[in-house]
């Protein structure tokens, strides 16, 4: 297997504006040393920056990258409209049908991850290989009714009281480890516990919380046509997330799909340097295990 290359300099990476329905979408294109196909990165909501320390370490490969729509670089007329994995996996089949005639591989966590698997039932022939890294998938789980519920309550709570009510309750719904009970927000968590306003200021146009928990969280796969594509498909968990919700979700995934699960190095976000209140991940160990399993 060869080894990482020098990733290329920011004047390397050719920058373009897609205009799609209901939004227009920036991505980058990292051209590669190498000629196997193009990896798609994302996340989601996470803007294209947040891949960046995994793209440096993939340079022998050409690496796409994109601001998902609202965040970020990518615009929307109404930004507190509610978005939905199919309405995210239309802007990808776009932007791969832009970069690229032929396939790509795809690394894709969190609501990426979710957006991703809409994206191979539509257009398998779009993706080689999808590695879908901790979708936090609630109907998955054994306890769905529970986390279906807490994702509805932590929508509602940034609905109601803002910003700090809403993601104090994500933060604590992600971090739980193991089943999800009713009494999951019991006490109510307390927003400047983690560093987070108190203050409602109003705005409800929060990528995450406003537009994508909703939709992203209750997501059902279609398991018949993940499973009939020829796309394969692993999922990763990382070594450090064992039981949280969105690594219990992939596990569960998995096994109903009949596919292998990958523990990969670092957190729910260890392929990034951190920063924005996320915990700083390792990404050139990430990078490398993305590369093994990729290899196939």
């Amino acid at each position: 297997m060869s080894q990482p290359t020098t990733a290329p300099s920011d004047t390397d990476v050719h920058t373009a504006t897609l205009e799609v329905p209901g939004a227009v979408l920036t991505y980058d294109v990292r051209p590669g040393t190498g000629d196997d196909v193009p990896l798609f990165l994302f996340a989601s909501p996470m803007p294209a920056a947040g891949l960046a320390a995994l793209a440096a370490h993939v340079g022998d490969r050409t690496v796409i990258t994109y601001d998902p729509r609202g965040s970020a670089r990518s615009t929307r007329p109404d930004p507190t409209a509610p978005s939905t994995p199919d309405d995210h996996a239309g802007d990808l089949h776009r932007i791969i049908a832009a970069v690229t005639d032929g396939p790509v591989d795809v690394f894709a966590s969190s609501g990426g991850a979710v957006n991703a698997l809409a994206l191979v039932t539509a257009h398998p022939e779009q993706v080689r290989t999808l590695v879908a890294h901790e979708p936090p998938l609630a109907r998955m789980l054994p306890d769905r009714d529970a986390a279906l519920a807490a994702c509805t309550a932590v929508a509602d709570a940034y609905q109601q009281d803002g910003f700090g009510a809403g993601m104090a309750r994500f933060i604590t719904l992600v971090m739980r480890r193991g089943p999800i009970g009713a009494d999951v927000f019991d006490p109510a968590p307390d927003p400047a516990a983690f560093g987070l306003p108190t203050t409602d200021d109003g705005s409800r146009d929060d990528v995450l919380l406003g537009q994508n928990l909703r939709a992203g969280t209750a997501y059902q796969p279609d398991l018949a046509a993940l499973r009939a594509a020829a796309t394969r498909i692993v999922v990763a968990v990382g070594a450090e997330s064992e039981g949280e919700f969105a690594a219990r979700a992939g596990v569960a995934l998995a096994e109903l799909l009949g596919v292998p699960v990958v523990t990969v190095p670092s957190h729910h976000v260890g392929f990034s340097e951190g920063g924005g209140g996320a915990p700083a991940g390792d990404p050139p160990a990430f990078a490398a295990a993305l590369r093994t399993v990729l290899a196939g």
